[in-house]
């Protein structure tokens, strides 16, 4: 069974990779056997620390997710380190909040262009390595916001829909050239995109008290679903959303 789950050799690309979610979703995969390209804006000398200690090689480079001008950068030096892309965890994104009345269209551009955009074009970018060896898997971090609609968060909401979107119709073209598209939809977890509601009592507690879980999400919680989703294990799983949540939607 543990054969199932095991990543060595493999080579994961991680979006977001410095703190939060993203982190532990490359620590995850460094303990499963995989080395870790770490995409972020600033830099990932923390995670890459870690995973060091594991034993496994890393890759920190530094790109602005905004532009999609970065992915070449990203595909390029992610092959001339480590040969091929096994997996890539398109995890970057950010979250504007405003009431929709008064949401800019430069506030709701930039959270597209990260959140939605750059996710296509870099699956587009890993896939194109990923089908040379019929062998790949993808996985977007969508939302609950995919399946609600939110508040004060009108374009984050449409970014995270559009992630669900884009996974599945990826996966009805990809599945037969042997790449596996599939998203993850994290719950309210503790991350620093959810400060401002972790910051509110009164917000804190109406999350809280609908979650059946009865906590805030931890970057651990996601450690066994991105193994799962990126090893060996879900070969006959295409196009699905696995939300991950304490519950939240079943409420």
């Amino acid at each position: 069974m543990n054969t199932l789950f095991d990543l060595t050799g493999k080579t994961a690309i991680v979006t977001g990779a410095s703190t939060g979610l993203g982190a532990g979703m490359a620590l995850a995969l460094a303990e499963a056997g995989a080395d870790i390209v770490l995409v972020s804006r600033n830099g990932s000398a923390g995670t890459k620390k870690e995973i060091e200690k594991k034993g496994r090689n890393t890759l920190d480079v530094v790109a602005d997710l905004s532009a999609t001008s970065q992915i070449h950068m990203i595909v390029e030096k992610t092959l001339l380190e480590f040969g091929k892309i096994d997996i890539l965890i398109n995890n970057a994104g950010i979250i504007r909040r405003t009431p929709a009345i008064d949401f800019s269209e430069k506030d709701w551009d930039e959270v597209m262009a990260v959140n939605a955009k750059t996710v296509f074009f870099l699956a587009q970018a890993a896939a194109k390595d990923m089908m040379k060896r019929k062998d790949g898997k993808i996985i977007n971090i969508s939302s609950l916001l995919a399946f609600q609609g939110g508040i004060l968060v009108p374009s984050y909401a449409a970014s995270k829909g559009a992630v669900a979107q884009i996974t599945k119709a990826l996966a009805n073209e990809w599945a037969q050239h042997g790449i596996n598209v599939n998203a993850i939809a994290p719950g309210y977890m503790a991350t620093n995109n959810t400060r401002p509601l972790q910051d509110d009592p009164a917000r804190s507690k109406a999350i809280l008290d609908r979650i059946p879980a009865g906590r805030w999400g931890k970057p651990d919680d996601l450690k066994g679903t991105v193994v799962f989703l990126a090893s060996a294990a879900s070969d006959y799983v295409n196009g699905h959303v696995l939300v991950v949540d304490g519950g939240w939607l079943a409420r």
